[in-house]
């Protein structure tokens, strides 16, 4: 079976970007030839010589009607090579495609361009749609201008295609987004109760979208830090978190506000239960969550004490 790999998405999304990238990358080197088939001539081109070095051939494909069987079949036997990529045109309606029985997709990847994409979604749903169906991932860049419309542009892409992974890049790379469906808590629920995994989403999601949480009761277990420096009445309730390695072991929290500090021993385990307030705080070098005790009681060290991001 011939490994082919298709890269969908609409004229100028990027797919050109995508697989020059992919090409250039050491994993996706092997011996033999690779065959590219174009559905379209974009305005960027591909190197020639990254074409050389990475052994790859191009073909082109104008016409929708000859992106068949037995044309593609004509092209593997022209240059027999031991895998093909497909950049199809997103014009075209892929629910037609039909590949020799021989072609095995092992992938395949939509590209689309934030910044049309709701033009596209309106104008074009069901070519969209078709395209990204039967698609692993879904890549929208420059969304630069659009940040602000990425969880609803989420839910319209994850509706159509459930288990692919959406991944969203503004000018600077991928966008770390945390999106409120994806939360392993209820942002509508009265109390908030922070297990391993909502203890640490909810600290990284707090520094990007405080707003959120503003007002929200909040219970968790934590170690006590007590500042030897710093205002009467307030300490840090947080967990040890590593990211990959004991090296990037460190403690995670936000300052919290309670009358009763000096009744806390340092590094004891307690329970706290806070309502969540924006405040200025000097360590923040200006306004941030700070946490108002209800109530922190003593309890045993957690099983697992050590937060592990990324796991």
């Amino acid at each position: 079976m011939k490994p082919v790999y298709v890269i969908n998405g609409f004229l100028e999304s990027g797919k050109t970007e995508f697989i020059s990238f992919t090409l250039s990358q050491p994993y996706f080197r092997i011996k033999g030839t690779t065959l590219l088939v174009l559905c379209e001539e974009g305005e960027n081109e591909y190197d020639p010589e990254l074409l050389k070095a990475s052994k790859t051939v191009v073909s082109l494909v104008e016409n929708e009607e000859d992106f068949n069987p037995a044309y593609l079949t004509s092209l593997e036997k022209k240059y027999k090579p031991d895998r093909i990529i497909v950049e199809f045109n997103g014009m075209w309606n892929y629910k037609n495609v039909v590949y020799p029985k021989n072609w095995s997709i092992e992938q395949q990847i939509t590209i689309i361009d934030g910044s049309t994409f709701e033009m596209y979604y309106t104008n074009m749903k069901s070519l969209l749609a078709e395209a990204i169906k039967g698609s692993e991932m879904i890549i929208m860049n420059r969304c630069d201008s659009v940040r602000d419309k990425l969880g609803g542009y989420r839910r319209n892409l994850k509706a159509v295609s459930p288990k692919a992974d959406v991944v969203f890049e503004d000018s600077t790379g991928e966008i770390d987004e945390i999106f409120e469906e994806d939360l392993p808590y209820d942002l509508n629920s009265d109390l908030l109760e922070l297990d391993n995994e909502g203890y640490g989403i909810w600290y990284i999601d707090s520094m990007d979208h405080l707003e959120r949480y503003i007002g929200k009761t909040l219970k968790f277990k934590a170690m006590a830090l007590i500042p030897e420096k710093g205002p009467d009445g307030y300490f840090v309730p947080g967990r040890m978190a590593m990211t990959c390695c004991a090296q990037d072991m460190a403690f995670i929290g936000y300052v919290c506000k309670y009358d009763k500090v000096k009744e806390l021993k340092q590094k004891e385990w307690v329970e706290v239960t806070a309502v969540v307030h924006k405040e200025f705080w000097k360590e923040y070098k200006g306004e941030g969550p700070v946490l108002h005790a209800i109530s922190v009681t003593k309890t045993k060290e957690p099983k697992d004490a050590i937060i592990t991001f990324g796991a």
